[in-house]
C-alpha cells in the first residue's frame, strides 16, 4: 500500500513530527529523544542554536542551564557534530567497532584510517594521556603525529583534532562535557553506556526508523551527510505527495493524527529544514544562510531565523542579540506573503516570548 498524501499532508506530519505543534514538550530530554539529534553551531548571534532548537520546542520554560547540566552529567552526549540522548549511542558503537567500514569503503575513508595508522603513536600518547589525567581539553592532549594532517581547508596541520575526530569514529574516545565553550575529552568507556548494542544491520534499521521517526516523511536515498543522513532507506511506509516527483516513506504513527498548529521561530540549523531539498519540495520555501555572503548582498539578513507558522514556512526574522547593550534588536520581519492579522500577532508572540526567554530588551 502506498500512502497518498497531499502537500500539506506532508507537512503536517513532518512538523507534527519535530514536535513544531500544540500541547508543546515539556521535558529536555523528552525533547532531544523526539528529534533524534540537535545539531551543535559555533554561531550565536542570537543564542547557540541547540539552545534556539529546543526553545522553539518547550519555549520560555527551556533553562539553557538544564542542557549543560545534561551534558555534564553524560545523560545529552555530543557525537558527530550534534546532541543525542545517551542511550542512542549504542547504535553508533558496532560501526565504530569496524571504522572505517566493511565492504566497499568510500576512499576518502581508507585515506584517512592510513594516516591514522601513520599516527598510531600519537593516538597511543592520547590514550595514555587520557586515561591517567582525562577529562582534558584539547590543548592538553600531545602532538606527537609523524605524519601531519595536510589539506587545502582550515584543518591543514590541524594533527590532534582531526585524531580525535578519527578516534570518534572508532569508538575509542568521546567528548565528556565542556568548559566554557571548550569540548573536554575523555576515553569513550568512561563516558558512553555500558550496555549492549546491536550488530551493524540491525543498528542501521534502527537509526533509519528513529530518523523517520523525528522527521515524519523523508525520501528512501539521499546524499552522503557528516551529520546524519537525511533518507531513511526502508523505514516505514511508501507515499507519494501530489505535485512533488517519486515516492517518500512515512512514519505511519504519524498519519490520522490531530494537528494544531503554532508559530515558531527556527533556528537556521533545525531539522526541519535541515533538507533543503526536502523544505522547497513540501513547503516550498526560498532560504539561505547568509552569514557568509557579504553585507551588501544579503535578502533576509545574517543569522534570519525562519519563520513557521501552522504547516508552512512563512518567512524570515533578521534579528541579533547585543549582550553588552541588553538588546534583542529586529532588523526586519520578512513577510513571504502579507501576513493576516491572526498571524502578525502570533508571530509577535513569538518574537516577544524569545526576547524574554533571553533576558533583553526588544528593540525594533
Amino acid at each position: 500500500m502506498v500512502h497518498e498524501l497531499s502537500r500539506a499532508d506532508a507537512r503536517r506530519v513532518a512538523v507534527r513530527a519535530q514536535r513544531l505543534t500544540d500541547p508543546r514538550p515539556t521535558d529536555l530530554h523528552d525533547a532531544v529523544r523526539a528529534l533524534s539529534l540537535v545539531q551543535l553551531d559555533p554561531v550565536s548571534a542570537i543564542a547557540p542554536s541547540a539552545d534556539l532548537v529546543l526553545w522553539s520546542r518547550i519555549g520560555s520554560s527551556y533553562d539553557v542551564q538544564e542542557l549543560k547540566d545534561a551534558i555534564n552529567e553524560l545523560t545529552v552526549l555530543e557525537l558527530r557534530g550534534s546532541l543525542r540522548v545517551a542511550e542512542d549511542i549504542a547504535l553508533y558503537r558496532a560501526d565504530m567497532e569496524v571504522w572505517p567500514g566493511t565492504g566497499d569503503v568510500r576512499q576518502w575513508r581508507k585515506s584517512v584510517a592510513e594516516w591514522v595508522k601513520a599516527n598510531d603513536g600519537c593516538r597511543l600518547d592520547i590514550l595514555d594521556r587520557l586515561r591517567s589525567d582525562g577529562p582534558l581539553p584539547l590543548k592538553e592532549l600531545p602532538d606527537t603525529c609523524a605524519r601531519p594532517w595536510r589539506s587545502t581547508g582550515w584543518n591543514n596541520n590541524k594533527n590532534v583534532p582531526m585524531l580525535l575526530d578519527a578516534m570518534v569514529a572508532r569508538g575509542e574516545v568521546a567528548v565528556a562535557g565542556r568548559q566554557g565553550r571548550e569540548k573536554l575529552w575523555d576515553l569513550a568507556e568512561r563516558i558512553y553506556p555500558d550496555d549492549e548494542h546491536p550488530d551493524i544491520e540491525e543498528s542501521a534499521r534502527l537509526r533509519d526508523a528513529r530518523r523517520l521517526g523525528s522527521l515524519g516523511i523523508a525520501r528512501s536515498k539521499g546524499p552522503e551527510c557528516p551529520i546524519e543522513p537525511v533518507d531513511v532507506r526502508d523505514a516505514g511506509e511508501p507515499a507519494v505527495v501530489e505535485g512533488v516527483k517519486g515516492e517518500w516513506r512515512v512514519d505511519p504513527a504519524q498519519l490520522g493524527q490531530p494537528f494544531s498548529g503554532r508559530a515558531a521561530l527556527l533556528s537556521p540549523f533545525d531539522r526541519l529544514l535541515h533538507d533543503r531539498k526536502r523544505m522547497s519540495e513540501l513547503f516550498e520555501f526560498e532560504y539561505a544562510l547568509e552569514m557568509y555572503k557579504p553585507a551588501a548582498t544579503r535578502r533576509w539578513g545574517y543569522y534570519a531565523l525562519p519563520i513557521l507558522y501552522d504547516d508552512r514556512l512563512i518567512g524570515k526574522l533578521d534579528a541579533a542579540s547585543d549582550r553588552d547593550a541588553g538588546e534583542l534588536r529586529i532588523n526586519a520581519v520578512h513577510e513571504d506573503e502579507p501576513f493576516s492579522k491572526k498571524v502578525r500577532t502570533a508571530v509577535e508572540t513569538e518574537i516577544e516570548d524569545l526576547a524574554e526567554w533571553l533576558q533583553l530588551d526588544l528593540v525594533r
